[in-house]
C-alpha cells in the first residue's frame, strides 16, 4: 500500500466527499477516484459506499483506518529519526491543550523546552477535550493536555481507545466559586445542594468533572441556574450574581485575585482534578515526542538548557 494511496484514503474518509477531499490532497477529482479504486483493488474490498450523505466507510474501510494513520505517522517518525541522526535532535512537535491548561500550565513550559531544544519545532493547537481527543486519533496532533474525564464520562462515550497512552502531569485544585462580596469561609453540603451553579454543557469535560464532584458528595446533579461555554464566561456569570460554580483553580485564579469572584471552601470529598497528557502508542516514538515525554515531569516542572541564566526565558516561534 504506497503512502499516498493511504494519505487520499484518509482525505476521503474525513471529508465523505471526494471533491473536499481532492482539494485537500491537492490532485484532480479523477485521480481521487482512481486512487481509491486502486487501493480497493489492491485489498480485494470495497472500502466507500455512497449515499445521499456522501461517502461512508465500509467495515473494511474503519478496518483499514487506524492502520493507514499508523502507517502515515510511522513513516513520518522514521523521516523525523533519520534527519535526527544527521543534525542532532530536531523535528515537529504539534501539542493539542484546552485554553486554560495551555496560558496558565503549559506555555512557561513549553519556553523551557524549546529553550532546551532549539532544533524541535512546536506547534500548538487550541481546542475542547473531545477534539482533541480526536484529532489525536487521526494523527493530526502528537500530545494533548487535558483534564482527566471521570470513568462513567468514557463509559458514556464508549470504549477507550486502546491506541491512547496516558501520564498525570499535575493535579489542580478545584475552586468553589461565588458572587463577590460573599465573605462565608465555609459552606456545607446541604446549603450547597439549595444552590444555584453554572456550569458548562453536558459532554464538556469540565462537566463531567462537576457532575463526579458532586455525585462523589452525595448531591446528586447539580442545580443549573445557566449553561456557558467556557470557563470565562462562567466566572463571569457568577460574578454578576447568576450563582455559583465549580471549575478547575487554575482558571479563575486571577478573577479572585482581582476580587472579581469570591472563593469559598468546597466541602466534598474531592477537591482536584488530574490534568493528563495522553499521546498515541506506536513501537518507536518520533524522536521529539521521545524527548517531550522523557523531560516532562511532575507540576510541569521546569526545563532549561545547561548553563542558561535562571531569569531568561525564551519565546516560542509563531
Amino acid at each position: 500500500m504506497h503512502p499516498r494511496l493511504l494519505k487520499t484514503f484518509l482525505a476521503v474518509a474525513r471529508t465523505g466527499n471526494v471533491t473536499r477531499a481532492a482539494r485537500e490532497v491537492n490532485l484532480a477529482q479523477s485521480s481521487v477516484s482512481d486512487q481509491i479504486q486502486a487501493l480497493e483493488t489492491e485489498l480485494g474490498a470495497s472500502l466507500f459506499t455512497r449515499s445521499r450523505q456522501g461517502l461512508a466507510l465500509t467495515p473494511a474501510g474503519e478496518a483499514l483506518k487506524p492502520y493507514a494513520e499508523d502507517l502515515l505517522a510511522l513513516a513520518d517518525d522514521a523521516r523525523a529519526a533519520v534527519d535526527a541522526s544527521r543534525s542532532g535532535m530536531s523535528g515537529a512537535l504539534v501539542i493539542g491543550a484546552l485554553e486554560t491548561i495551555a496560558s496558565v500550565r503549559l506555555a512557561g513550559w513549553l519556553a523551557g523546552f524549546r529553550a532546551a531544544h532549539p532544533g524541535i519545532d512546536i506547534r500548538l493547537r487550541i481546542a475542547g477535550s473531545g477534539e482533541l481527543l480526536r484529532r489525536l486519533g487521526e494523527g493530526g496532533i502528537d500530545v494533548a493536555f487535558c483534564f482527566e474525564r471521570p470513568p462513567e464520562a468514557d463509559a458514556d462515550a464508549g470504549a477507550p481507545d486502546q491506541r491512547l497512552a496516558r501520564r498525570v502531569v499535575a493535579v489542580e485544585p478545584l475552586a468553589l466559586i461565588a458572587p463577590p462580596g460573599d465573605n462565608r469561609a465555609d459552606v456545607d453540603l446541604a446549603t450547597l445542594a439549595e444552590q444555584h451553579f453554572v456550569a458548562t454543557e453536558t459532554g464538556c469535560v469540565y462537566r463531567a468533572l462537576v457532575d463526579r464532584v458532586f455525585a462523589e458528595a452525595g448531591l446528586g446533579k447539580p442545580r443549573l441556574a445557566a449553561e456557558a461555554g467556557s470557563i470565562d464566561a462562567i466566572a463571569g456569570l457568577v460574578a454578576a450574581g447568576a450563582g455559583f460554580g465549580l471549575v478547575p483553580r487554575l482558571a479563575v485564579a486571577a478573577a479572585i485575585d482581582r476580587g472579581e469572584v469570591a472563593e469559598l471552601a468546597w466541602p466534598g470529598p474531592v477537591r482536584s482534578a488530574d490534568i493528563v497528557m495522553i499521546w498515541r502508542r506506536r513501537r518507536v516514538q518520533a524522536p521529539a515526542l521521545k524527548q517531550l515525554l522523557a523531560d516532562i515531569g511532575g507540576n510541569f516542572a521546569p526545563v532549561r538548557p545547561a548553563g542558561a541564566h535562571p531569569r531568561h526565558a525564551a519565546s516560542l516561534p509563531s
